[in-house]
């Protein structure tokens, strides 16, 4: 049997694994061809049929435009699942190379990690919403801020595996023999601490969906025009009382996103950590 093949079965040899990846590959498949699967245009208003409940077709109804949930929910995926994706890129690239070199070199443990204690120090959602509030509402902008608050997470993650695995007999071996510092980091150190990373990309990931939501909710993110589960919520709060399918399947796919990704992360870290494999 390949290494792939068993990686693969070893992680969703839980059923519950298994079917967070079936509920996230949905997700991303949906995002990824919401032009040819959506049943309607997301932005094609059609006031006649304004908060239509359920129906035949509309699958999940209207909202305040006569505008299908079904079909924003998969165009919103596109922008909240990219959003995520992207703030895990920016965060784990810098994150993980700032751990690796405060975590082989000495005399920048102590300066870099004070400046990541006082920047975990602030409440995430507060810290995003600050940068947004002085950059201005953009895509950009809020992958920028959430790439801020998430790459400490990294750091330290990183770092304390990095502290680990300097000290194990390859990497010393690796010194004697004259290897070069850039090798040593990217091949011997770098490969040893790919599997926390991993497992906190997933976790990352979960977050950002939902601080991204969060933030569209509050005015804070995305623009209102561009179709984001967060901004279909704060669109539609005000009519939640009488059409309550609104901000009900927006928030559905929210919580699919976030439970998806965490109990993935889960799955990842029970079966990379040689402890918790054994008791699988």
């Amino acid at each position: 049997m390949s290494p792939t093949l068993l990686f693969f079965r070893r992680l969703f040899r839980r059923k519950l694994v298994l079917a967070a990846a079936l509920v996230l590959l949905s997700l991303l498949l949906g995002a990824l061809l919401a032009p040819w699967v959506t049943p309607f245009k997301p932005d094609a208003m059609r006031l006649a049929r304004r908060l239509k409940p359920p129906s035949d077709v509309n699958w999940l109804g209207t909202d305040e435009f006569g505008r299908d949930i079904l079909s924003r929910i998969i165009f919103g995926a596109r922008a909240s699942l990219g959003i995520g994706a992207a703030v895990v890129a920016v965060s784990m690239t810098i994150g993980t190379t700032i751990g690796l070199f405060a975590g082989y070199f000495r005399r920048l443990d102590a300066p870099v990690m004070r400046v990541v204690d006082a920047m975990m120090a602030l409440p995430d959602i507060l810290l995003a919403i600050f940068l947004v509030a002085v950059l201005g509402a953009s895509a950009f902008n809020v992958v920028f801020a959430l790439s801020i608050v998430y790459t400490p997470r990294v750091v330290r993650v990183v770092r304390a595996s990095t502290l680990v695995v300097r000290e194990l007999p390859f990497v010393e071996a690796a010194r004697a023999l004259g290897v070069s510092t850039r090798r040593i980091l990217g091949v011997h150190v770098l490969l040893n601490v790919a599997s926390p990373v991993l497992v906190q990309a997933t976790f990352i990931f979960a977050y950002a969906v939902l601080a991204e939501a969060g933030l569209s909710f509050l005015g804070a993110g995305v623009p209102p025009e561009t179709p984001t589960w967060g901004t279909m919520i704060a669109s539609g709060q005000q009519f939640a009382d009488d059409a309550f399918w609104v901000v009900l399947f927006p928030g559905i796919a929210i919580v699919l996103a976030a439970l998806s990704l965490q109990v993935l992360g889960d799955g990842l870290r029970d079966m990379l950590d040689p402890k918790l494999r054994k008791a699988l």
